[in-house]
C-alpha cells in the first residue's frame, strides 16, 4: 500500500464493531439458550476464526455482511459437542485464550492450533491457572500451542493473582469458573479491559438466554484516526458510536494530558457497555512519561501512541508495557524498527519506549511484521509526512479493521 501525506483529516467516521467485545458476544451467544443476534459485529479474520471455532463444535449462525450483523442459534451451558477436527484459531490470540477457558469445563476432547505466527505466543499464562483449577489441558512444553484439551473430572474455583496484565487470562479464568464448583477469585495488579465481566453480567441477567447485543465502535480502531486529526494541521473529525469503556480509554487520556483536544458527547450505555461521539480537532502535543499503571488500559494502542509522540514537542517515555513482546510481533521491537527508518528518534527499552518528538518525518518503504497495528500505525504515521510512503504486507489490517484503507 501507497501513501502520500495529506493536508489535513475533516469528517465523520464510523469505526468497526469492537473486536473484544465481538469475540465475547459470540461466545456468550453460543453458550446460551435461543437466539443471540448481534449487531454491528465486527466480521474480520479473528473474530470468523471464533465463529468457525463454534461451528465445529455444533452451533448455528446465520451471518449478515453486509449488515454486519450475526444471529447464532445457541444451545445453552452444555450444549456444545465434541469437534471432528482441530479448532483453528488462526491467528488470534483471543480465539484460543478464551475458548480455552470455555474448552476444559466441557466433556468432551478438542485441540486447539493456530498459525505459524499464534504457535510461537506464550499459553503457560492460562495453561497454569487453569490447570490449578483442575483443568486437563497441555500445550507443547506446557507452554505453547497446538493445546490438547480433555474433560476434567472437576473444575474447583481459584483464588489467582494475574503475574502478567492480561484480559484474556482473567477471561479464561471466569469462562472456566462457570463450569467449576465454587468461587473464584482474581486479582489484578493492572486495570485490563473488563469486557468479559460486563457481557457475562448482561447474560447472567436472563440465565444464559439469547439477548440482543450492540457491539459499540472499537476505540482500538479509532485511536488511528484520533491520532490522525490530533497532528495533522487544521483536521477536524467526529468518530460516531464508539465504546468509551474505562477500561479501553487510556489512550484518550494520554493524549488529552499531550495536549490533544478530544471532547466525548452523547454518552450512553448499550447491554452494559458505555458508548459515545468522540470530537477530535488538532492541537500541538507535548511529550509525557506514562507509566505502568495506565499500560494496562492502552496496550494495544502505544504502535500508535509512539506515532503521536514522534510529532509531539518534547520526549515520551513508556514504561510497564512488557506485554507488548507477545502480540502479533513483538511491538516494541517493530514499532521501534519501523518508526526509525521514517527518521524517528526512538530507543526500544524491555518494557517500552523512549521517543524524542519534534522529529523531521521522511517517509519510507516499511514492513507490518504481520501485525495489523503496527501496519495501521505506520499508515497513520505515513499521512502525516510529506511524500509517498510504501506500507508492505498491508492486507494484515483485515485481523482487525478489513476496510481501514477504504476509509483513509
Amino acid at each position: 500500500m501507497k501513501i502520500k501525506g495529506i493536508k489535513k483529516v475533516t469528517g465523520e467516521i464510523s469505526v468497526p464493531g469492537d473486536k473484544s467485545i465481538s469475540h465475547r458476544a459470540i461466545i456468550f451467544g453460543s453458550i446460551s439458550k435461543g437466539e443471540t443476534i448481534v449487531n454491528n459485529i465486527l466480521l474480520s479474520e479473528d473474530t470468523l476464526n471464533t465463529i468457525q471455532c463454534f461451528m465445529e463444535m455444533g452451533i448455528e449462525f446465520d451471518i449478515d455482511e453486509k449488515n454486519n450483523r450475526v444471529k447464532i442459534m445457541g444451545k445453552g451451558l452444555g450444549g456444545l459437542r465434541e469437534p471432528k477436527k482441530p479448532l483453528d484459531c488462526g491467528n488470534s490470540g483471543t480465539t484460543m485464550r478464551l475458548l480455552s477457558g470455555l474448552l476444559v469445563g466441557q466433556k468432551f476432547k478438542s485441540l486447539l492450533i493456530g498459525d505459524d505466527s499464534l504457535s510461537n505466543r506464550p499459553m503457560d499464562r492460562i495453561i497454569v491457572p487453569l490447570a490449578k483449577m483442575g483443568g486437563n489441558i497441555k500445550g507443547v512444553q506446557n507452554k505453547y500451542p497446538p493445546l490438547e484439551i480433555g474433560p476434567s473430572e472437576q473444575l474447583n474455583g481459584i483464588i489467582y493473582e494475574l503475574p502478567v496484565a492480561s484480559a484474556q487470562v482473567k477471561s479464561a479464568i471466569l469462562l472456566a469458573s462457570i463450569y467449576s464448583k465454587g468461587e473464584s477469585v482474581i486479582i489484578e495488579k493492572k486495570t485490563t479491559r473488563d469486557h468479559t465481566e460486563r457481557m457475562l453480567d448482561f447474560f447472567r441477567e436472563k440465565e444464559f438466554h439469547g439477548r440482543r447485543v450492540y457491539v459499540p465502535g472499537d476505540v482500538s480502531s479509532a485511536a488511528y484516526f484520533i491520532v490522525a486529526a490530533s497532528i495533522i494541521k487544521d483536521s477536524r473529525i467526529v468518530l460516531k458510536d464508539v465504546g468509551v469503556n474505562q477500561t479501553r480509554t487510556g489512550i484518550i487520556d494520554v493524549l488529552k494530558e499531550m495536549g490533544a483536544n478530544i471532547e466525548i458527547k452523547n454518552v450512553r450505555m448499550v447491554n452494559n457497555e458505555p458508548m459515545g461521539d468522540i470530537y477530535v480537532s488538532y492541537a500541538p502535543l507535548k511529550g509525557i512519561r506514562v507509566d505502568e499503571s495506565l499500560t494496562g488500559r492502552l496496550i494495544d494502542e502505544i504502535p500508535i501512541l509512539a506515532v503521536a509522540a514522534a510529532f509531539a514537542e518534547g520526549t515520551t517515555t513508556i514504561r510497564g508495557a512488557e506485554e507488548l513482546k507477545f502480540k502479533e510481533s513483538n511491538r516494541i521491537e517493530s514499532i521501534a524498527k519501523e518508526l526509525r527508518k521514517m527518521s524517528v528518534d526512538i530507543v526500544p527499552l524491555p518494557d517500552g519506549l523512549i521517543i524524542k518528538g519534534e522529529n523531521k518525518l521522511t517517509p519510507a518503504r516499511v514492513n507490518t511484521h504481520k501485525d495489523h497495528r503496527i501496519a495501521m500505525a505506520l499508515s497513520i504515521a505515513a499521512m502525516a509526512i510529506e511524500g509517498e510512503s510504501e506500507i508492505l504486507d498491508s492486507h494484515w489490517v483485515n485481523i482487525s479493521y478489513p476496510n481501514f484503507y477504504d476509509i483513509i
